[in-house]
């Protein structure tokens, strides 16, 4: 059942990045080119996941435990250091260039183009290479 339902989540998502043009890179640097083609229709997408995630976590935190799950996980730690915020660029400055983010370009793989698999394809060697970098153990003591 767990499953099934990540699955039903998942293609929830994915229709709705779909519907919403995220999963085109056009429109995503057109959002982000403010003097020149501005498209400012993704924030209406950004206000209806905010919508949704703040009346979805007010739902879910009246329960004691997930559904799938013997407790919530969350972030043991709300420090904001150096690794977050270089992380927290890196994916800005990647998402303003690619106009891709993880999801739609994951999603976009469906599509079949290659600017989305050479992005994915870039994303999961960027995982490789922060591994051989900095062992599994150390990421472990640090987060």
């Amino acid at each position: 059942m767990k499953l099934f339902f990540a699955l039903i989540t998942g293609l929830v998502f994915g229709i709705g990045l779909a519907i919403s043009g995220m999963m085109n890179p056009a429109k995503v640097l057109n959002f982000f080119d403010i003097a020149g083609t501005w498209d400012p229709s993704l924030m209406f997408v950004m206000g209806g996941a905010v919508l949704v995630t703040f009346v979805g976590y007010r739902l879910v935190w009246r329960r004691n435990e997930p559904l799938f799950d013997g407790q919530f996980h969350i972030p043991s730690s709300n420090e904001i250091d150096r690794r977050l915020v270089g992380g927290s660029a890196m994916f800005g400055i990647g998402w303003g260039i690619a106009g891709f983010c993880p999801g739609p370009a994951i999603a976009a793989l469906g599509t079949g183009r290659w600017e989305a698999a050479l992005f994915v394809a870039s994303v999961v060697a960027g995982l490789g290479i922060r591994r051989l970098m900095v062992p599994v153990q150390a990421q472990a003591k640090a987060g």
